[in-house]
C-alpha cells in the first residue's frame, strides 16, 4: 500500500490517512510480495539495517518483503533495555496540532493503527497476548490553547472522529479521573496503547521466519572510512558485507555521525516512566475502563492485561548525554511530579506504590520531524532517526518508507522525502535537552 507519493498530504485531508481503508482481516488478509532467501554464509546482503529499534525492525521486515536479502545487526539484540523502543508500552494518537507537520503525521498514526490491528489479526494465532489495545485518548486543558485548535482542524480535514467534552461529562464517563480547573476536553476514541518491547520482538520474529538474518553485535565507528561503504566491521572484527546500508541507531545516531548530527539531533534528556499499582480489585484504572490521558506536560494510559504492569504516567526527565552510560532508574528525587499529577487527576492512585521506572532518551531533530535521508558523502549510505518520541507509534507506516526511500521506489524530489532530509539549520550551542 503506497501512501507517501506527491499527493499524500491531498489526499490525507479527503480521505482520513490518504489510502483506501479496509478491514483488519482485509488488511491482515493482503498478498504479500515474494519473500527473498536468507542471507548463507558467504552471502553478501542487499541491505545491512544497523539498529533493531522501531526505524530498523520494521525497515528490515519491509525491505526483506519486497525482494531483497537482508541483515539485521542491533549491539544488543532488538527490543533491549537501553533501546528507545525497549520500554513497556507506546501510545498511539493523532493530536499533533503542535507541529507544523501535523497533517501528515496524524495520517501516518490513522494507517498505522489500522496496521497495528492488522498484525493481530494476523498472528492471533502465534502472538499471545495482542499488542494493540484501543483505549480512546482524553486531552485535558484549563483553556482552549493553539495545539487543540490546530488538532481539531486536522481532524475535520481528515474526516477523523472525535468529541469536545466538558469537565462533567469525563467524571460521568470515567469517574475516577478527576477535572480540577479543567474548562477544554478533546477525545478521540480510536487512540491506543501497544505493547512496545513485545512488538519489536514480534517484528524481528516475522522478519527471521520470513528469511532476515540478525546479527548481534556493536558496528565500529565509520571514522576513516570515505566513499561508498563495502562493509560494517563489528567490534570482534566481523565484517558484514552488503550493497546498501541503513543506520537507524536512534540516540547513538550522533555518535556515529558526530560532524553531520551532532548539532540536529538532541538526546541530552531521558523521559521518565512510571508504572503505578492499582488497588487489588479496582478495575477502574485499566482497559478498557479508562482511557490514555494528556495533561500539560504529562501524558499516560491505563494498566493492560494480562502481565499488568500498572497504570502508566510519564513526566519530565534528567539529563544523560551518552546512551551507552545514562542511568534508567529514576531517583526518588523525581517522585514528588507523578505523585502531584496522579493526586491532581487520580487521587486514588496518589499514594499507590510505584511498580516499575523506565527511562529512554528522547532524540529531538531540530526540524522536530523524522530524518529519513541519504548520508551526503556516502551514496549506498541511509540515516533514518529522529523520532521526535512519536516514530515508535507510526513504525508500521514508517518502516515502509524507509524501505521504499532506500529502494529508489520514492524519488529525490518527492515531497514527502525532502519533508524529511537531514536538516540544513542546527541546534545552538546552548540549547538544551528535548521535551516532547
Amino acid at each position: 500500500m503506497a501512501i507517501h507519493r506527491r499527493d499524500f498530504l491531498k489526499g490525507v485531508a479527503t480521505a482520513g490517512a490518504g489510502i483506501a481503508m479496509g478491514t483488519v482481516d482485509e488488511l491482515a488478509a493482503q498478498d504479500r510480495p515474494t519473500r527473498a532467501p536468507a542471507v548463507r554464509a558467504g552471502q553478501v546482503a542487499d541491505v545491512v539495517v544497523v539498529g533493531g529499534g522501531a526505524f530498523g525492525a520494521w525497515a528490515a521486515l519491509y525491505l526483506q518483503r519486497l525482494g531483497v536479502r537482508v541483515t539485521l545487526i542491533d549491539q544488543h539484540g532488538p527490543a533491549n533495555s537501553r533501546a528507545t523502543s525497549g520500554g513497556e508500552t507506546r501510545g498511539v494518537r493523532t493530536s499533533y496540532g503542535d507541529r507544523p507537520h501535523g497533517l501528515q503525521w496524524a495520517g501516518w498514526a490513522t494507517e498505522s493503527i489500522q496496521r497495528w490491528k492488522a498484525w493481530d489479526a494476523e498472528h492471533r494465532t502465534d502472538l499471545l497476548p495482542p499488542l494493540y489495545f484501543t483505549t480512546g485518548d482524553v486531552i485535558m486543558r484549563e483553556e482552549m490553547e493553539p495545539f487543540i485548535e490546530r488538532t481539531m482542524e486536522n481532524w475535520d480535514a481528515m474526516g477523523r472522529p472525535y468529541e469536545v467534552l466538558t469537565a462533567d461529562e469525563v467524571r460521568y464517563r470515567w469517574p475516577a479521573i478527576h477535572t480540577p480547573d479543567i474548562e477544554v476536553v478533546l477525545y478521540e476514541p480510536d487512540a491506543g496503547v501497544v505493547r512496545a518491547r513485545r512488538a519489536i520482538e514480534s517484528v524481528v520474529e516475522v522478519f527471521k521466519r520470513e528469511g532476515g538474518q540478525v546479527r548481534i553485535g556493536r558496528v565500529q565507528p565509520l571514522e576513516g572510512m570515505s566513499g561508498d561503504l563495502g562493509a560494517v566491521v563489528l567490534e570482534d572484527g566481523t565484517r558484514v558485507e552488503g550493497g546498501r546500508f541503513v543506520f537507524a541507531l536512534g540516540p547513538w545516531l550522533p555518535g556515529y555521525f558526530p560532524d553531520l548530527l551532532g548539532k540536529r539531533i538532541r538526546i541530552r534528556t531521558l523521559g521518565h516512566v512510571y508504572y503505578i499499582a492499582t488497588p487489588p480489585g479496582d478495575m477502574r484504572f485499566q482497559v478498557p475502563n479508562i482511557p490514555s490521558y494528556n495533561v500539560p506536560g504529562v501524558t499516560g494510559w491505563p494498566a493492560l492485561p494480562q502481565d499488568f504492569r500498572g497504570f502508566r504516567i510519564r513526566t519530565g526527565g534528567h539529563r544523560g548525554d551518552d546512551p551507552d552510560t545514562s542511568v534508567r532508574w529514576i531517583d526518588a528525587e523525581h517522585h514528588d511530579r507523578p505523585r502531584e499529577v496522579l493526586g491532581e487527576f487520580f487521587p486514588a492512585l496518589a499514594e499507590q506504590p510505584i511498580n516499575e521506572t523506565r527511562a529512554c532518551h528522547y532524540c529531538g531533530s531540530v526540524s522536530r520531524n523524522f530524518i529519513i535521508d541519504r548520508h551526503p558523502e556516502r551514496s549506498n549510505l541511509w540515516i533514518a532517526g529522529g523520532g521526535n518520541a512519536e516514530a515508535f507509534k507510526q513504525g508500521p507506516v514508517l518502516g515502509e518508507f524507509v524501505a521504499d526511500r532506500v529502494l529508489g521506489r520514492v524519488a529525490d524530489d518527492d515531497e514527502l522525502a525532502q519533508s524529511f532530509r537531514i536538516p540544513e539549520e542546527e541546534f545552538e550551542e546552548d540549547e538544551g535537552g528535548f521535551e516532547p
